[in-house]
């Protein structure tokens, strides 16, 4: 094993052998190549840099207690590029090259993959764009998919407690049909500076709300939102919202363990009613929310005063956890072992 001090990792880049990457050319799909190179030559006029063609998704690998590699949830994350590719005219990536090509980059960086019990996991990280060159806002003609895995350790430099949130209403992250649903680069560029300044004002995060009304519960920054009230787990359903893979996780782990679950238009007066709020997502699982400012009415809205997370909140992280690092049964086939 790696001389890394895994219990110590960041959530961010980090260097790794290999990288794969395969050209879309003539209409169709190329071999896969391996690549031990951290950069990428593009053409200047590349539709990516220029019209916004670009997509990505983020999964996860875990080494198991019982010492084997295992993907979580894989075929969701190529059926959301797929849907990411359709929203903005790219080539689509087959679920076989999409699963070969994250399987070759784990294995081939295996020695990078964190052990059991150090709170570390590999990050793995597909991306698509238009590599092909247009000056007039049209798609391109090619396209490259690459792959890359880094280890990463937990999101919370603290460990698993409640952060707090802002609420804001002067930006917007998505227009109500535009890109929000789908996982491409503008939505998170356009999130940037109402996190930039959260994060100067002491919030970990952002709380957006819909765009069209402000009156509902949006996206939590990178993340989906999720109340508890009583025994229900309720989350926003929204044609703005990129449909994250934990929150459908969450909610069948929900239904698992007796809870209702409530999908429907959040509005924000809401909030002052919820026992638990957590925003979930790939990176974090669950973070959960200790309180939410509104900046612009002033308003609190606390969930953890003693800095404790809510007992939901923590079961239905325990559970996905453990799904995921093999320690509790895999009943709804979830977990793909990296052979």
């Amino acid at each position: 094993m790696e001389n890394i001090a895994w219990g110590e990792l960041p959530f961010g880049y980090f260097k790794t052998d290999y990288n794969v990457r395969t050209y879309f050319r003539n209409g169709k799909w190329g071999e896969m190549e391996i690549s031990s190179s951290e950069t990428i030559n593009i053409h200047m006029a590349a539709t990516a840099l220029h019209y916004g063609q670009e997509a990505f998704e983020g999964l996860k690998a875990f080494r198991g207690k019982d010492g084997k590699i295992r993907l979580f949830r894989w075929e969701e994350n190529a059926k959301r590029m797929r849907n990411s590719a359709q929203g903005i005219m790219m080539a689509e990536v087959p679920d076989d090259l999409f699963f070969k090509s994250i399987t070759t980059a784990i294995k081939m960086n295996e020695r990078f993959v964190p052990p059991y019990g150090t709170g570390a996991s590999l990050y793995v990280r597909p991306l698509l764009f238009g590599s092909g060159p247009q000056v007039g806002v049209k798609p391109a003609n090619e396209y490259m998919f690459l792959v890359f895995v880094a280890p990463v350790g937990p999101y919370f430099k603290a460990g698993f407690k409640p952060v707090d949130i802002q609420l804001v209403r002067d930006y917007d992250r998505a227009a109500p049909l535009g890109t929000g649903h789908i996982k491409v680069g503008g939505n998170y560029a356009a999130s940037l500076r109402a996190a930039d300044r959260a994060h100067k004002e002491g919030y970990a995060s952002v709380l957006f709300l819909d765009a069209k009304e402000k009156k509902y519960i949006d996206e939590a920054g990178p993340a989906n939102f999720f109340g508890i009230k009583g025994n229900k787990y309720i989350t926003p359903d929204s044609g703005t919202i990129l449909p994250s893979i934990t929150n459908m996780s969450l909610r069948q782990i929900a239904k698992d363990i007796g809870l209702e679950v409530d999908l429907r238009s959040v509005a924000v007066e809401e909030l002052g009613a919820f026992d638990e709020a957590g925003a979930c997502g790939t990176a974090a699982i669950i973070s959960p929310i200790g309180k939410i400012y509104d900046r612009s009415e002033k308003k609190t809205y606390t969930y953890s005063k003693d800095g404790k997370v809510g007992p939901i909140s923590q079961k239905l992280y325990n559970t996905l956890l453990g799904i995921q690092l093999g320690e509790i049964e895999d009943k709804h086939n979830w977990n793909t072992i990296v052979e």
